[in-house]
């Protein structure tokens, strides 16, 4: 039977498996880098409009040509200032981060691809470019992925480890995803806190799910100083590693370049990168050294799951 997207209420239920992180840590943490600067929709790749998503820019100052310089420019921003901030941020701590990169917007800046190799950062593909995959057409969908894979190879150095569409997958993104290989998982889910299985076309596929709610992205919305920010976050953080005393957590956090690589609110990842390694027992880690985990941990356990 071809593999179709089915809903599913019930997940772990009351008893989540026990994750066994390394060190008997109660919670493990993966800081996520959107890197999505240079890929996303603009007149310089022809797509006739200007992307504004998680900026300050609001159309407000669109010319009859309907190009929006102030949203390019803090689009750039993050491709030329707010990446080495965050950079810096986690290499003085020596902190691992997982780059959820947009093959193209890599490709426009060299430099930073390189720190990320240097770095040892974990790359997953975010793409070819920042655009709806829901929208694309499954051959359009298709060859959007192999282009992803061959341009982060050649900047990065190595495939990409996973998977995670913006916005949200089309119905078709994990068959593809599965049919071209090589992936060790994909983020595309957000209805859970721990990774799990699914069967894809007769093949087992972990999905490692990611958040929308701990995310810098709550600056584009109600959320307006970096004190707002650490404590929702922190809050978060407090919880998952309370109950985490009984059922180890995973907790994701997503963090955008043109975003938080700002000073203002730079300030508050400062703050929470230092609250959490005060805490013992929690795991920062990558995400593809979650996935790996959780592979030798909780190995595929075979058909039947989502088939």
């Amino acid at each position: 039977m071809a593999y179709e997207v089915k809903r599913d209420f019930i997940g772990y239920g009351a008893n989540p498996p026990d994750p066994h992180w390394p060190g008997g840590a109660r919670l493990a943490v993966n800081f996520v880098m959107n890197y999505e600067e240079g890929s996303e929709p603009s007149y310089q790749l022809g797509d006739g409009v200007t992307e504004n998503g998680l900026t300050e820019a609001h159309g407000l100052n669109q010319v009859k040509s309907g190009r929006d310089l102030a949203a390019e420019g803090m689009f750039e921003y993050g491709s030329r200032v707010g990446f080495w901030r965050l950079h810096r941020l986690f290499q003085e701590r020596g902190l691992p981060l997982t780059v959820f990169g947009c093959a193209l917007a890599l490709e426009q800046n060299p430099e930073a691809a390189a720190a990320i190799r240097a770095a040892g950062y974990d790359v997953c593909s975010h793409g070819w470019r920042w655009v709806k995959h829901f929208e694309l057409s499954e051959a359009e969908e298709r060859e959007h992925i192999a282009r992803a894979v061959t341009s982060l190879e050649r900047t990065v150095g190595h495939r990409p480890d996973g998977w995670y569409c913006r916005y949200g997958p089309s119905v078709n993104t994990r068959r593809l995803v599965v049919e071209h290989g090589g992936f060790l998982y994909d983020s595309d889910y957000y209805g859970e806190e721990l990774p799990f299985w699914v069967t894809v076309d007769g093949k087992a596929q972990l999905v490692v799910p990611y958040s929308l709610v701990n995310n810098d992205g709550k600056y584009a919305g109600w959320m307006g100083t970096s004190d707002q920010w650490f404590s929702f976050i922190r809050d978060a953080f407090d919880m998952l590693y309370a109950e985490g005393a009984k059922a180890p957590k995973m907790m994701s956090i997503g963090l955008h370049m043109r975003l938080i690589g700002h000073p203002a609110r730079a300030v508050g990842l400062q703050r929470l990168l230092d609250y959490m390694m005060q805490r013992k027992d929690v795991w920062i880690t990558r995400r593809v050294d979650i996935a790996k985990h959780w592979i030798a941990t909780h190995p595929y356990p075979g058909k039947g799951l989502n088939e």
